[in-house]
Order: structure tokens, then sequence, then C-alpha cells
């Protein structure tokens, strides 16, 4: 997608404060942060949000996702106190790149609802 800023960070044409990367997954500092810790996690194929994530995506790609989220979580020392993980999908649900991306947040208290 060449219009997708995430995907101008995979393709290395747009600079990221990268934190993670391997074959499928690449994660970065928010450039908004809403939290003292605040990453993004995307897969570096294109898949415009959860609900395009299609049987072999779920097999290869879901998974590496996960694992960063632990390694990541575990990095930054967000294990013992805890962290969030979020997902928007859609504009009513707060996607704002339609690009599936993953919001890890943690470093203080977090309200609930979150707004």
């Amino acid at each position: 997608m060449s219009e997708c800023i995430f995907c101008k960070i995979v393709n290395g044409e747009i600079p990221a404060k990268k934190v993670y990367e391997n074959e499928k997954v690449l994660a970065f500092h928010d450039i908004s942060p809403v939290a003292p810790i605040h990453l993004l996690i995307i897969p570096k194929k294109h898949i415009p949000s959860v609900l395009d994530v299609e049987a072999k995506d779920a097999m290869e790609i879901m998974p590496e996702v996960f694992v960063a989220v632990s390694k990541l979580a575990k990095d930054f020392k967000l294990e013992d106190a805890g962290f969030r993980l979020v997902n928007n999908c859609g504009s009513d649900g707060g996607q704002t790149v339609a690009h599936l991306h993953f919001h890890l947040l943690g470093g203080r208290q977090l309200q609930w609802p979150p707004g």
C-alpha cells in the first residue's frame, strides 16, 4: 500500500524508533504517546484491520505479534505492574491508520473505561 504510513515505516521510507523487528512484525514507539510506554506493534504485511486477517495470517503472523508483545512487555519491565494491549477497529473504534496495529501501553495506572 503506497499511501499507508505504516507500510512506509516498514519499507524504511519514514523513520521510526524501532524496538523490535523480525521477518513478520515490527514494533516502534508511538509518535504521540498517551502513556510513558506507548509502542505500536504491526504486521509487516499490509492488513487493513483485524477484520481482514485471513486464515493464513492468523496462523503465520498473529502468533508473531503476540511473541513481540510478550518480549516487549518484559524488555520494558511491564510484566509485574501490568500493561494494556489495544486494537482499534474501524472509525468508531478509534482506528486512524488502516493497517492492523496494536498499542502496548504501560508505565502508569491506566483508567477504565478508556473513553
